[in-house]
């Protein structure tokens, strides 16, 4: 069983990273951008004897204790198979 979690700024928080790449890929050519927003991505392997409430409450866990910052950051939790 696989946890893949997505961390993002929470909207209104400045994201200078994300302004950069903005900057980077217009001046590469691609247009039309309106807005470029940086996060991160995790996948967890869990063992697969657990029952997927158990895996997404054990994943919730951890990406609301370890892997975001709650002041600044959201994040969502999928369970897969």
């Amino acid at each position: 069983m696989k946890a893949k979690v997505y961390v993002t700024l929470k909207p209104g928080v400045l994201d200078p990273q994300g302004k950069a790449i903005q900057h980077s890929v217009e001046l590469l050519g691609y247009g039309g951008i309106a807005d470029v927003r940086q996060g991160k991505y995790f996948e967890i392997a869990l063992d697969g004897a657990l029952q997927e409430s158990e895996a997404r409450e054990t994943a919730t866990r951890m990406a609301r204790e370890v892997l975001s910052n709650p002041v600044i950051e959201d994040f969502r939790v999928e369970i897969e198979r």
